[in-house]
């Protein structure tokens, strides 16, 4: 086993929209490394990242997979991540234990909704950028264009590093302009630069130079005296510009024709910081320290967990970072948030599926270990006399919800374990009760994602499910005041039973709940009864009046009634209760109130009119509009019935484009040409039920 040093380590994240080519990408660099012996396909469901049996039948990316290659002494972790935004919790996962990121554009498409998304992401996690311009082989493909839209897009410095040989068709190999050297085929044949491309290579080569001594004081300060820089002082200068942003070095090539990826992988080991040029804070839970990490083997542990895999051969397997100290096969750590202690197995260096053992992983590194009790994905483990803890992993909020049922009674015993399972594999789903609906919901990134979580539950878990579009939990209230008494009076033969209730409901403010007192003077209802009358009153609550929705913000107040010394009691006075306050609230103009989200949606700019008009049809008021190079974003509020399937819409009309977040804000009254057409549907509901 060869050990890498901190500096001898490169975590880089692809990340980039759907289609791009980053699996495939990835495939060309371990063929052109010697890590594997033949180059696979996605469409053939054969490459090393792509492994999953959802992954092979969608041919699409769905898990972050791991591919470790060696070059120049250097251990580059690429870490693949998908591009679908279903699956954007799978980039967290990614983004929050990488150095850098590598964008990878398609030279076609060129910067679509995916590559925002991603890059605003590494914004917030302050990563260094690389940019790679794929499937530079196809028809229109167009390298400066790209460069062009990158720095109007994100305002950054794009410098190109390499030129193509060649457009469309005819696309035969780059120039390298560091080395000034051109690489020809797959083979990349180190050749002369073409003839006729010597002066479009030496122009570009100064704007390089140029880059590079501006990311250094010295530097630039040598270059506007005249004196030319060395190949080492412009590598000195890149490194600089890229580790502090002012840099975004672009490259191309073609991942399927393997072309250009020598000097991708040139490029990540020279200028990509390792671990030991990032800075890593944590906190001792022990005493609330905040402590500064450094990559080394002797110091204090401290690991990150950032996903969870269910691996049908091995079980439960962590995928972890080290960001200190040195984590060891056979040992035990301490996970500060769930304050215990877990026993550490076999290790493991992963490349795709396959898993191979190790005694140690050093600081900097990423390994994976099965079978942990304690541990859920963003924790922490690490020593238990210094208890560090790290940032853990923000994942997006889930807009697009089911209903969940199982198929049989062997279903439904096992469907609590397999959610668990399932979110824990996964934490950007959410599994919810919804008690006024009496649903089980499960929340995800989008219909695909809640698709793929519904097979993953058979194929992995064993547990069937039916899905279907969950209820909307209306409430229900009143807008006035209004009495009622009623009068329960039953006589058997025996013992009878006998209760009188008058009772008044108020409407109180939105979000106040329920309120129960008391009038009753001169004895008309003993003081035993009323906690009998509210218990009654507490049963309708739950099941609503109108609509079999719940009650929410009412006041009940019990003015007056009559008693029977023998045949009052308990169950006499809840049934008294219950139907005096169902009287008392139908002829209190009663409402129907339904939930209002927030919802931002982002998309380009030229279908800014198609999404005002589309809301404007689902009853939302906008309250805010703003562009910003090339991209709209508007900001309503909605009612939540008609934005439960907005997912699939809004990719309708976009082209895939849109992109969308939605939060709770409040409830308010349905409108009332609606309401009917409402209680219909729950009365229909249900009888069916």
């Amino acid at each position: 086993m060869v050990d890498f040093t901190a500096n001898e380590l490169r975590n880089v994240a692809l990340v980039g929209h759907s289609g791009a080519g980053k699996t495939s990408l990835i495939e060309a660099v371990l063929f052109t490394n010697k890590v594997t012996d033949r180059m696979g396909s996605v469409t053939d469901g054969n490459t090393v990242c792509d492994f999953d049996e959802e992954e092979i039948r969608r041919s699409i990316s769905i898990n972050l997979a791991i591919a470790p290659v060696v070059s120049k002494k250097v251990k580059i972790n690429l870490i693949d991540t998908p591009g679908y935004t279903d699956f954007l919790g799978e980039v967290q996962e990614g983004l929050r234990v990488a150095e850098s990121a590598l964008v990878v554009i398609d030279a076609v498409s060129g910067i679509e909704v995916g590559t925002e998304l991603t890059w605003k992401w590494a914004d917030g996690y302050e990563l260094p950028r690389m940019v790679f311009v794929n499937r530079m082989e196809r028809e229109n493909a167009n390298y400066q264009q790209v460069l062009s839209s990158l720095q109007e897009k994100f305002g950054v410095n794009p410098v190109a590093l390499t030129l193509p040989i060649g457009k469309e068709s005819e696309f035969s190999g780059v120039i390298n302009l560091v080395t000034m050297q051109a690489y020809m085929g797959s083979a990349a044949k180190p050749v002369e630069i073409p003839a006729d491309m010597a002066d479009e290579a030496e122009e570009a080569r100064m704007l390089v130079i140029e880059a590079a001594a501006e990311g250094d004081d010295a530097l630039i300060e040598k270059y506007l005296e005249g004196e030319e820089l060395s190949p080492a002082e412009v590598q000195r200068g890149l490194l600089a510009g890229v580790r502090n942003g002012t840099i975004v070095p672009v490259l191309c090539g073609s991942a399927t024709q393997n072309i250009g990826m020598v000097t991708l992988v040139d490029a990540i080991t020279e200028f990509c910081p390792s671990p030991a040029d990032r800075e890593t804070l944590a906190t001792n839970k022990a005493t609330g320290d905040e402590v500064e990490l450094k990559p080394v083997a002797g110091g204090p542990l401290a690991v990150l967990a950032f996903k969870t895999v269910a691996d049908p051969f091995v079980g439960k397997l962590t995928y972890f970072r080290v960001y200190s100290g040195e984590m060891h096969s056979d040992s035990r750590v301490f996970n500060p948030r769930a304050g215990q202690e877990e026993r550490i197995g076999q290790l493991y260096t992963v490349r795709g599926k396959e898993q191979s053992p190790v005694i140690k992983v050093g600081p900097g590194d990423i390994g994976a270990v099965a079978k942990l009790a304690h541990t859920t994905t963003g924790d922490t483990l690490g020593d238990k006399g210094t208890p560090l803890v790290l940032p853990g992993i923000t994942f997006p909020e889930p807009f697009y919800s089911v209903a969940i049922t199982p198929k049989t009674k062997a279903d439904l015993d096992k469907l609590s374990n397999g959610l668990a399972r399932l979110t824990e594999e996964d934490p950007s789903l959410r599994v919810t009760r919804d008690a006024s609906t009496r649903e089980t919901i499960l929340s995800g990134m989008g219909d695909t994602h809640v698709s793929v979580a519904s097979h993953r539950m058979a194929q992995k878990f064993g547990v069937e499910i039916e899905t279907a579009v969950p209820k909307v939990p209306y409430q229900e209230t009143i807008s006035k005041i209004n009495a009622a008494t009623y009068r329960h009076k039953k006589q058997t033969g025996g013992a009878g039973q006998f209760a009188e209730v008058a009772l008044r409901v108020e409407p109180r403010e939105r979000g106040a709940g329920f309120e129960f007192s008391s009038e009753v003077f001169g004895g008309a209802i003993s003081g035993s009864f009323l906690p009998s009358i509210e218990k009654g009153i507490k049963q309708v609550l739950e099941i609503g009046v109108i609509a079999g929705y719940p009650v929410v913000d009412v006041k009940a107040i019990v003015f007056d009634g009559k008693e029977h010394p023998v045949d009052s009691k308990d169950i006499a006075f809840q049934i008294a209760g219950r139907e005096s306050f169902k009287a008392a609230f139908q002829g209190a103009a009663p409402q129907l109130l339904e939930p209002i989200m927030e919802i931002e949606v982002s998309i380009p700019e030229q279908y800014m009119g198609d999404v005002l008009g589309d809301l404007n049809t689902r009853r939302a008021r906008v309250q805010g509009m703003s562009q910003d190079k090339g991209t709209g974003s508007v900001r309503a509020q909605v009612p939540l019935a008609e934005v439960q399937r907005y997912s699939t819409d809004l990719r309708s009309f976009t082209q895939g484009r849109g992109f969308f977040t939605l939060t709770f804000s409040h409830y308010e009254p349905v409108p009332a040409h609606l309401v009917q057409a409402i209680v219909d549907a729950a009365k229909k509901e249900a009888e069916k039920e």
